[in-house]
């Protein structure tokens, strides 16, 4: 119990309490406990917006800016191209359904088709039409035809078998019309023609200039000439000399032979004469040339066959558009022939046919030109 008590225990019992000497250790400074070892499975971070909020903010550079607005720009466009394959996808089905129907129309419509007039409506479905032979049928109007632009008159389109009508012809000229019309002028000029100088000058006088300086007769006080006939053997220019005015003149120019003039069936040959005149009309100032007229224009004689008499027709349509009750205006005619002498003496009279120009075979003079014009061209091509 006293200071010799064995193992320095206190008066309490507890380690002692030692009083150390001046000589001895200094007093230890404050030193915080090393985290005890952790034990067992390591503890996850922690997610959410709390520990969104403790991350720091990372300011991002231009280089990755434009990286994402790149990424931005192929996202858009995947987007539109997966928006266009699905319309393709949707629509695809409807274009077929389409195609298919169309195809039934064309088997319907049938091919070839024929052409006829409408002569009368009866109802909304059936119609009395005429073909080009001759005979009226009482027919069927399908579905699919334009109604409202039917009217007695028109042209249209029928089936082949069953006549029925099938669609609507828009364009009112004759397609042997369109066919006369020269879209692009001939290469030939007045210069590739060796001689003719005075056939040249006259048809200037009497084609070109009516249609150029019409003021000019106006002043005089005559009427301008309506047409000019061509004559003379072949091979003389006659046709050439024509080709040379459709490439000088910027008027309209249509070209016809006289055996195109001759149709199989009854009246179309006038038909046809007819509507190359009003066409000739509807785009004047314009120039009709006629080439082997004496096709359509032999002398009238007693006709013993329908063919005949079809021709004859023919030929008196023509007189009738070269001098009727309707002013040709600014259309004038070119014919050309090698028998002057076949042709009907009311086809060649003045008010008609008011300048004759007659084609010589050449002389040594012409043939001489004719030679230099051709060696010309020659050495231009060669």
């Amino acid at each position: 119990m006293g200071q010799g008590t064995p193992g320095g225990l206190n008066r309490q019992g507890l380690p002692g309490d030692r009083k150390s000497d001046g000589s001895d250790k200094k007093e230890k400074k404050f030193e915080p406990a090393a985290p005890p070892a952790r034990v067992g499975r390591k503890q996850r971070k922690q997610k959410g917006p709390e520990a969104a909020a403790r991350l720091p903010t990372v300011t991002p550079l231009s280089k990755c800016k434009l990286r994402l607005l790149k990424l931005e720009r192929i996202k858009d466009y995947l987007l539109m191209e997966e928006e266009f394959v699905a319309n393709q996808e949707r629509l695809k089905p409807q274009e077929e359904k389409a195609e298919e129907d169309r195809s039934k129309v064309d088997d319907l419509r049938g091919s070839p088709m024929s052409v006829g007039n409408l002569e009368e409506l009866i109802d909304e479905n059936h119609a009395i039409v005429s073909s080009s032979v001759g005979p009226e049928y009482y027919v069927g109007i399908l579905s699919f035809v334009d109604k409202d632009q039917l009217e007695p008159g028109c042209a249209i389109l029928m089936h082949n078998k069953v006549l029925s009508v099938v669609g609507l012809l828009q364009d009112e000229v004759d397609p042997m019309v369109s066919v006369m019309k020269v879209e692009k002028a001939p290469l030939e000029s007045y210069a590739d023609i060796g001689g003719l100088d005075a056939q040249i000058q006259e048809i200037k006088e009497a084609v070109e200039l009516p249609l150029t300086h019409p003021e000019l007769y106006e002043d005089i006080g005559i009427k301008p000439p309506k047409g000019v006939i061509l004559y003379g053997e072949p091979g003389t220019g006659k046709t050439l000399l024509a080709k040379a005015v459709a490439n000088s003149t910027s008027a309209t120019f249509l070209r016809v032979v006289g055996s195109e003039l001759i149709q199989k069936y009854l009246g179309d040959g006038p038909k046809l004469v007819r509507e190359l005149f009003r066409v000739a009309d509807d785009l004047s100032p314009s120039i009709v040339f006629i080439d082997e007229i004496d096709a359509v224009g032999t002398k009238r004689y007693d006709a013993h066959s329908g063919g005949e008499r079809e021709i004859q027709r023919t030929m008196l349509e023509l007189l009738n558009q070269l001098d009727g009750f309707d002013s040709r205006g600014d259309v004038k005619v070119i014919l050309a022939t090698n028998r002057i002498e076949s042709l009907d003496p009311a086809l060649l009279r003045p008010g008609r046919i008011d300048r004759k120009i007659e084609f010589p075979l050449p002389d040594i003079k012409t043939r001489r030109r004719i030679f230099q014009v051709t060696l010309t061209i020659y050495i231009h091509q060669g």
